[in-house]
């Protein structure tokens, strides 16, 4: 079966800013949708923010295998609601990967447990996104560096957990270092951060961007079934157990009585 990817953007500085209107007519969500179109293991769809849930209803992230993230000014705005929905399917097993400004959304925040802060500074420099983890999946077919001629700054400290992976640390003109694309396990899902994008310029028109992500989403797929127990916490009774046996002290709860949470 195709990989079903579904790419999701707060879809507001494309209504309200001529210059991102101009270089993303169609959105940003289309153009990261552009790196899709074509490949046969893979389906594309795509939800904005200001659709009935943001475009996150409880079945079309059932259906969902790999989701993409892209938000910046109405990170406050997502219903925590549908933020804890999304945490629950990437527990199951969904992708996840957040795209540059997204490290300060909701989801990406709660799934890492830290602020997920760094520097910053919007002055077009150019970014040398060094690939460092050569023979990671996400890096196939990609150069020594990928040279993107106009880019936000950012910059460490970047308030993350430790990765389970770095791929990719990038280098800015004003001197500064970044780690530009690192990788989590959550429950059963994996989950990228890619840095890359800010809307201001056409760095999702850089073919070996969207390559990033076409191989971005083949890795972050799970082909096992959702694994919908992982929030269960059971009492399991004494005479259920793999061994049967007996009661041999006291106990605070009778058998299948919920536990405190």
């Amino acid at each position: 079966m195709s990989i079903r990817v579904l790419v999701w953007n707060e879809n507001e500085h494309e209504k309200k800013n001529a210059l991102v209107k101009k270089l993303y007519p169609d959105g940003i969500h289309n153009a990261v949708a552009a790196a899709f179109k074509g490949q046969p293991d893979i389906t594309v769809a795509t939800a904005t923010q200001d659709q009935p849930e943001h475009g996150l209803t409880v079945e079309r992230l059932k259906a969902t295998d790999v989701l993409f993230w892209w938000g910046h000014m109405k990170h406050g705005d997502v219903d925590d609601k549908i933020v804890e929905r999304v945490q629950a399917r990437v527990w199951e097993g969904m992708g996840l990967v957040v795209l540059h400004s997204a490290h300060f959304s909701k989801i990406f925040k709660r799934l890492m447990g830290t602020p997920c802060a760094l520097k910053w500074r919007e002055a077009g420099e150019v970014e040398r996104v060094w690939v460092i983890n050569r023979s990671h999946p996400i890096a196939a077919g990609l150069p020594e560096y990928i040279e993107i001629e106009h880019e936000e700054m950012y910059g460490e400290p970047f308030s993350i957990p430790e990765p389970m992976e770095t791929v990719f640390i990038s280098h800015f003109e004003g001197g500064e270092v970044f780690r530009s694309g690192v990788t989590y396990q959550r429950g059963a899902g994996r989950v990228f951060y890619f840095r890359p994008g800010h809307e201001a310029y056409p760095t999702y028109h850089n073919p070996q961007v969207l390559r990033v992500l076409l191989n971005a989403a083949r890795w972050a797929h799970n082909p096992a079934p959702a694994w919908t127990s992982i929030n269960d916490a059971p009492n399991v009774p004494h005479d259920k157990a793999p061994v049967p046996l007996e009661v041999k002290g006291p106990r605070l709860h009778a058998d299948g009585e919920a536990g405190h949470r």
